[in-house]
C-alpha cells in the first residue's frame, strides 16, 4: 500500500519527459515472444503493469530480462508451457495478450480472466470470439479460458467495440496462420500502429494498421528484431493537465503531438497557450481555465484515459463544463473523492455536468483506479492545503516514476510505503530481471520496496509519518 501527501500552490517550471507506452510495451513484449530469437525493445517502461507482463513471459519459459542500458531482451525459443502462471495473468489487463501468444506458438493456451482497474465491464468475447473464427476451440469455465487448435486458419473478423486489446490479440494469434485474416472495425490507436510495426520488423505481414481495416497474411516464423517504444500519450497528456491546473511553464518532451491532437485542441479551447514541436509540447499554466464541453471516443477521439485529469482541471473552470464518458461507464467511481476537494459535479448517467470553482482545497481521498489517481494528483496540487491519497500504488500500473517526476518540477509531494509481504515479493521479483549494472531507482515509486521515499521536501508534512524527517534529507530517497 502507499500514500502520497501533496501541498498544492506551487507553480510548475522546468522540463519533464515522458516515459514509454505502457499499453504498446505490454502488447510488444508478449509479440516479441512470438520470435525464436532474440528481440530487444528500448523505452519500456519500468511500471508494475510491464513488471507482470515481464514475469508471466518467463512463467511460461522466456527468458525476459532488462539490461544496465534500460534495454529489454526477449527470447521465446524456451516457451514451453501453455499455462500462463495465475499469479501474473491476474494481475493485468494486458496479460491476456498471453492468449493469442500461445495459440500462435504453440496451439493451445489456458489462462484466467484478465485484471486490471475497476472502471466497467471490459468483456474479452471480442477475442474468443476471433479465435474461434481463426479455427481454435475456446471453453470458459470457473473463470479460466481454454482454447486449442491444431492449426489456425485465417478469417474474416469484425472486432466489437473497436476493442484495442481484441485487435492486439488478434494481431498476435494470426500472425502465423495460414492464409490471411482480415479484422474489420480494427482499432486504430497509436499502441495499435507501434505494435503492428514491431512485428512487420520479426517479419509478419499486417497491412492497414491505424485504420479500421487490418490484413494479416499469416508467415511460417517470426525472427528477432530491435525496436524503440512510442511515447506515452497519456502520460504526456496527464503532465500537460497537471500543469494547467497548478499553474506554471512546463515542456513535456518525448512526445508526439499527433497521438494528443483532442487533448491538445481542449486545452486550447481552455484558454492554455501550448507550443508544439517535433517531440516536445509547452504549456504555460497563468489562467483559470474556461469551460469544456468534453465526449470521450475510441482513437483519434479524446482518449478516455486522459477523462479523468480533465474532470480535475474542469473543476475549476470559470463557468459550467459536460464531461460525457462514453468508453468505461464505471470511470466515474471516483468523482465522490473529487467532491470531497470542493468540487460541484453533477451526474447524469454517464454524463457529468461540473460547475467549477475558484478553488479546490486539500482533503483525504481515494484512488479507485489507475487514472483516478492521476485525476487527484492533478487536483491536490492546483488545491489549498494538503492533500492525502491512499491507495497510491495504483499509480504503478500506468505512470514510471510519477513521484520524482513532479519534485523535479516542484510539486509539493511526497510518497510513503507501507512495508507488507507483497512489497518484499515484488523487489524479489525485479531483481531477477534487471541487470545488476542497470542504474535505476528501485525504489518507492514503483511500489516495490518498504520504507519512505520523499519527492520533495514539503513544509508542514514530514514531520508526519515515522522516519520522514530523515527521508526529506535526502532527496534521492
Amino acid at each position: 500500500m502507499a500514500r502520497l501527501i501533496l501541498r498544492g500552490g506551487r507553480p510548475l517550471f522546468g522540463q519533464v519527459a515522458a516515459s514509454g507506452s505502457k499499453n504498446s510495451a505490454e502488447a510488444i513484449l508478449c509479440a516479441a515472444a512470438l520470435a525464436d530469437e532474440e528481440c530487444v525493445i528500448e523505452g519500456v517502461p519500468l511500471e508494475a503493469s510491464v513488471l507482470a507482463i515481464i514475469m508471466l513471459l518467463r512463467g511460461l519459459g522466456a527468458l525476459v530480462y532488462w539490461d544496465a542500458g534500460g534495454r529489454v531482451h526477449v527470447n521465446g525459443s524456451s516457451i514451453n508451457s501453455y499455462r500462463a502462471p495465475l499469479y501474473w495473468a491476474k494481475k493485468e489487463r494486458g496479460s491476456f495478450y498471453a492468449a493469442g501468444l500461445l495459440l500462435a506458438k504453440l496451439g493451445k493456451v489456458r489462462t484466467p480472466m484478465p485484471g486490471g482497474c475497476n472502471i466497467g465491464a471490459r468483456p474479452v468475447d471480442f477475442h474468443l470470439d476471433g479465435f474461434r473464427k481463426l479455427g481454435a476451440r475456446v471453453v470458459v469455465e470457473n473463470k479460466m479460458v481454454l482454447a486449442e487448435a491444431r492449426k489456425l486458419t485465417g478469417a474474416r473478423i469484425y472486432v466489437g467495440r473497436s476493442s484495442v486489446g481484441a485487435t492486439i490479440n488478434l494481431m498476435l494469434a494470426a500472425s502465423m496462420a495460414e492464409g490471411q485474416t482480415v479484422l474489420e472495425n480494427a482499432a486504430k490507436e497509436p499502441e495499435i500502429v507501434d505494435t503492428a510495426t514491431f512485428m512487420n520488423k520479426m517479419g509478419a505481414c499486417i497491412e492497414g494498421a491505424g485504420t479500421n481495416v487490418i490484413r494479416i497474411t499469416g508467415v511460417p516464423r517470426l525472427k528477432g528484431t530491435y525496436h524503440q517504444v512510442i511515447p506515452d500519450r497519456i502520460e504526456a497528456g496527464t503532465f500537460l493537465t497537471v500543469a494547467a491546473i497548478a499553474g506554471g511553464d512546463v515542456l513535456v518532451t518525448n512526445t508526439k503531438a499527433a497521438h494528443l491532437a483532442q487533448p491538445v485542441e481542449k486545452l486550447r479551447e481552455a484558454g492554455f497557450q501550448l507550443e508544439i514541436d517535433s517531440d516536445s509540447i509547452r504549456i504555460k499554466g497563468e489562467r483559470r481555465p474556461l469551460p469544456c464541453m468534453i465526449c470521450t471516443a475510441r482513437y483519434p477521439g479524446f482518449a478516455t484515459d486522459l477523462q479523468s485529469p480533465f474532470t480535475s482541471l474542469m473543476a475549476l473552470a470559470d463557468g459550467r463544463s459536460v464531461i460525457r464518458e462514453t468508453i468505461f461507464p464505471d470511470r466515474w467511481m471516483w468523482i465522490d473523492e473529487l467532491r470531497r476537494m470542493g468540487a460541484e459535479v453533477e451526474l447524469i448517467e454517464d454524463t457529468a455536468v461540473i460547475k467549477g470553482v475558484p478553488k479546490l482545497h486539500g482533503a483525504e481521498v481515494t484512488a479507485t483506479d489507475l487514472r483516478a489517481g492521476a485525476a487527484l494528483v492533478a487536483a491536490a496540487l492546483g488545491a489549498k492545503g494538503e492533500t492525502i491519497i491512499n491507495n497510491a500504488e495504483v499509480l504503478n500500473r500506468g505512470y514510471e516514476g510519477l513521484t520524482s517526476k513532479l519534485a523535479a518540477l516542484g510539486a509539493g509531494i511526497v510518497r510513503y510505503e507501507v512495508d507488507e509481504p507483497l512489497a518484499d515479493e515484488m523487489k524479489w521479483e525485479l531483481e531477477k530481471v534487471v541487470s545488476p549494472d542497470m542504474e535505476i531507482n528501485m525504489g518507492m515509486d514503483m511500489g516495490l520496496t518498504a520504507g519512505v521515499n520523499m519527492g520533495a521536501n514539503v513544509d508542514g508534512m514530514v514531520s508526519e509519518e515515522p522516519g520522514a524527517a530523515d527521508a526529506a534529507a535526502d532527496p534521492e530517497g
